[in-house]
């Protein structure tokens, strides 16, 4: 089943409501995504990514991951 970048959206509001996300991408599988949150402030960007792919809730798990590749942008504000 293919995601789109409005999927991705929707995943990542859930976890983080106020921040400023933008994801591009439209074949289905290759992404790119800017999330700024103020969650973020202390974290360094691995334990930000991380915390953007627990948001994805395993959407890049395993072989049948509907999401093949994110380049991820994260910062607080």
């Amino acid at each position: 089943m293919a995601i789109d970048a409005q999927d991705i959206e929707n995943l990542l509001r859930e976890s983080f409501p106020d921040a400023t996300i933008s994801v591009e991408g439209n074949d289905g599988q290759h992404f790119a995504a800017e999330v700024i949150d103020e969650s973020f402030r202390g974290m360094n960007r691995v334990q930000q990514q991380r915390a953007v792919y627990a948001a994805l809730k395993g959407k890049m798990d395993g072989p049948a991951g509907e999401l093949h590749a994110l380049a991820l942008t994260t910062r607080a504000p």
